[in-house]
């Protein structure tokens, strides 16, 4: 497999003809952080100073004002802020954003607002200007409890510092997602246990527990730490699933655990194959019309994106996904679901039969990764744990 050329599954006959548009949801980016993380892949760059907050959200509100053609009258139904460290942004200069996103997009009614922030001293200092400008839901980048773990990591607060931070965000928010990491450098089973039961501590509404992955051009790729091995790993994994369970999480995709009523419905749309339109450096959009579905990304220098909002040009590329691209991705997102999705969905999003993948359903289903019942597709246990696996099959192998 290794000499073949992966391609999706062919479906270039097909034409794309949607009946209705999907939910929509805003991305807003934030690329600025204190300090980069190791092993942090995202497009995140190091403040030397304090951050240019306004001018940033002036060519915000620029880029979207150039957007809204591509989205007009259509309903949002949530936002995330994400970076970097969107706590960086003053109270203020969020407010004075999320007021103006209303005064330009149609808001559902209670939509989610998520803004993420890092349990650093500043930012707990401005909980309460971010729920005061409109953040309904705080997602906070905990990592580790474990003060020799979190160095390790390169994070910059200590395990007292997350305590604090959540005790000041529960008192502000009653809908907060705790990120926690695992398989973290010299971890043991009985540390990353601690560091679950410590989080379980503070119940909170949602949890995101991901393994560790050494990415691509982060330091973590070039000079790699001691990991736990893949038995060690999967022991961890295993002891969260069934902790978190224990507790009353529902485990609804690969990393994502949350109390009833409680997913995160920001990201719910993104594996569900919903639209979304971001702005920001380095944002990405996917979104559809009634003939097509495009992607775009911006500029990724903060820089580069702000001169380029300026000349109107903030858009570094596009292109129109093609059937292929629709029928794969719509699965790749929708797989992670471990309840995977309702047959009508695929249709849907992607305006294509399901006949088309008839063959790679009953491939995955002979193998135990997939089972399809009541009009449902689903990842079975196995297929949750060998994903790239089950991906795999809806991939054909060009000669």
């Amino acid at each position: 497999m290794s000499a073949q050329i992966l391609q999706p599954f062919g479906t270039k006959s097909q034409p794309v003809n949607f009946q209705a548009l999907p939910p929509l949801s805003l991305y807003i980016h934030i690329p600025w952080c204190v300090r980069k993380c190791p092993y942090c892949d995202f497009n995140s760059h190091e403040a030397h100073g304090a951050i240019p907050d306004r001018e940033y959200v002036e060519a915000l509100l620029r880029d979207l004002d150039s957007a809204l053609p591509l989205v007009w009258g259509r309903k949002v139904y949530s936002i995330f802020i994400g970076g970097g460290t969107p706590s960086l942004l003053s109270g203020d200069a969020l407010s004075y954003l999320l007021t103006q996103v209303r005064m330009r997009l149609p808001l559902a009614h209670e939509a989610e607002i998520t803004l993420e922030a890092n349990p650093g001293a500043v930012e707990v200092s401005k909980f309460a200007a971010f729920r005061g400008a409109g953040v309904n839901r705080l997602s906070l980048g905990i990592q580790s409890f474990n003060d020799v773990h979190l160095q390790a990591l390169g994070r910059i607060h200590s395990g007292d510092e997350a305590r604090r931070a959540i005790e000041v965000a529960q008192a502000r928010f009653d809908n907060i997602n705790l990120d926690m990491m695992y398989a973290l450098p010299d971890q043991s089973q009985e540390e990353a246990m601690h560091d679950l039961q410590s989080a379980l501590s503070f119940a909170p509404q949602h949890m995101s527990c991901y393994h560790l992955t050494l990415e691509p051009n982060t330091l973590f790729a070039h000079q790699p730490p001691q990991l736990p091995d893949d038995d060690a790993s999967s022991e961890m994994q295993q002891g969260i699933e069934t902790l978190m369970a224990a507790h009353g999480y529902e485990h609804y995709e690969t990393s994502a655990f949350a109390k009833p009523g409680r997913h995160a419905r920001h990201n719910l749309n993104y594996w569900q194959f919903g639209d979304y339109l971001g702005i920001g450096a380095g944002a990405h959009s996917k979104l559809s019309f009634h003939d097509k579905v495009i992607r775009q990304a911006r500029h990724k220098q903060p820089k580069a994106y702000m001169e380029g909002v300026a000349q109107g040009v903030q858009v570094q590329s596009e292109h129109v996904l093609d059937k292929d691209d629709l029928a794969f991705e719509f699965m790749m997102n929708a797989l992670r679901l471990n309840g995977g999705f309702e047959e009508r969905l695929f249709q849907e999003r992607t305006s294509l039969p399901l006949l088309l993948i008839r063959r790679e359903l009953e491939r995955a289903e002979q193998q135990g990764l997939l089972v399809r019942e009541v009009g449902r597709i689903a990842p079975t246990e196995m297929g949750r744990r060998f994903l790239n696996d089950l991906l795999q099959i809806f991939l054909a192998a060009e000669n």
